[in-house]
């Protein structure tokens, strides 16, 4: 949590969304390390804005729990309907049939080892993301309330909860080596159906031989359509859980982050952007950022560091998680400014100075989720700079 000591200037006004359109002169709250004095109504009300109030941030989500719980697993029984027994005509049709029947056998067996294996995982699937998410609930609840920077049993649970996210990769590893399995099946079932089909165009058989062919035919045909079944829907749990789990990646990545500032975050901004996409179907920029001139724009957040140890990391997640939710191909110019009082040596440190404040800024968006790519940082200096400073422009 902010300390009160700290305090959240407001630069300017904050997003307007007119007929759901989105500004791009809204200004975010910037952050300074100097102590509040005063007690008149703007002060008052910059201090009800600060972002590491007591007050609920709209749209915020502990991280973990934003994305959702674990996508649903197919929930089909494969089992197979068995064989029909035949008997012997001593024709040579006849001995065809009974080692096709046997060939049959032999695959539905494997399909019900394929079956059995499936709800094996699929249920310990079940069982280790519910022992997951217990164990990061257990961690966004802790930091609702606001702990200590770093807790020692926070720590613990989160390398428990990376844990159980492994077994859970585990997991989806053994389900692809079963599609692989059954994909095996897949194709000697389409064996079976083409042999028994030409069965039938063997001479010297009899009635009865074409009689069980038929049956046999049917039956391989129902054996191919369960395959089917069982290998798409093996593939589409595979596909679901591995998107689940990159995206769980992603959200502990960010937790990490809350667990050593002592303060809860939402969801991972990567997995923010990717959710909008999905809603609105807008494309996600990829290619990498490159500077551009910040001349007369305004910056969505400004962080003033005059002091030591400024908490600015809640303040812009806020800031560029509302940016991605309107905007999800949003990309940001990054600036360190650093004041030009003093001579020449004294502008040459604080350059540096805020080059190392912007890194560290640009550091913590990308524990947060924010691709590298989406960020462009440069540096300049201004005369209306007290200390150093580091900008987040929206591009």
């Amino acid at each position: 949590m902010i300390s009160w000591k700290y305090k959240v200037a407001v630069v300017g006004a904050t997003l307007l969304l007119p007929a759901c359109a989105f500004t791009e002169e809204a200004l975010w709250p910037s952050l300074t390390g100097e102590d509040p004095a005063g007690g008149n109504t703007q002060q008052t009300q910059q201090q009800a804005a600060a972002p590491g109030s007591a007050q609920a941030v709209p749209g915020a989500a502990p991280a973990g729990m934003a994305a959702g719980a674990q996508p649903p697993l197919g929930t089909t029984d494969f089992s197979p309907p068995g064989v029909t027994p035949g008997q012997e005509t001593g024709t040579f049709v006849g001995k065809k049939a009974i080692e096709l029947r046997g060939e049959l056998n032999r695959l539905q067996a494997s399909i019900g080892q394929h079956n059995g294996v499936l709800q094996q995982l699929r249920a310990k699937i079940v069982q280790d993301s519910q022992r997951y998410h217990t164990t990061v609930g257990a961690i966004n609840a802790r930091l609702q309330v606001g702990t200590t920077p770093g807790n020692p049993i926070l720590v613990q649970q989160f390398n428990s909860s990376q844990a159980d996210l492994d077994r859970l990769s585990a997991d989806i590893a053994e389900m692809n080596s079963l599609a692989t399995n059954v994909a095996g099946s897949s194709t000697m079932s389409a064996f079976l159906s083409e042999s028994a089909r030409a069965a039938f165009g063997i001479s010297g058989a009899v009635d009865e031989d074409h009689r069980q062919l038929t049956i046999l035919e049917d039956e391989v045909n129902r054996t191919v359509v369960l395959i089917d079944r069982l290998l798409k829907e093996v593939a589409d749990d595979v596909r679901r859980q591995t998107n689940y789990v990159a995206t769980e990646r992603s959200n502990l990545n960010l937790l990490s982050t809350g667990i050593k500032s002592g303060e809860i975050y939402g969801a991972s901004l990567v997995n923010k952007a990717m959710v909008s996409v999905a809603g609105r179907g807008s494309p996600v920029a990829s290619s990498a950022a490159k500077a551009a001139d910040i001349t007369g724009r305004r910056p969505l957040v400004v962080i003033r560091f005059d002091k030591p140890n400024v908490p600015f990391q809640q303040a812009v997640y806020n800031a560029v998680s509302r940016v991605l939710e309107r905007r999800p191909a949003a990309m940001f110019d990054l600036v360190a400014v650093a004041p030009t009082a003093g001579g020449p040596a004294r502008i040459a440190v604080n350059t540096n100075k805020s080059r190392r404040y912007a890194e560290s800024v640009l550091r913590s968006l990308v524990e947060m989720g924010l691709p590298p790519n989406r960020v462009a940082i440069a540096g300049t200096t201004s005369g209306g700079a007290r200390s150093n400073e580091v900008h987040i422009y929206l591009r």
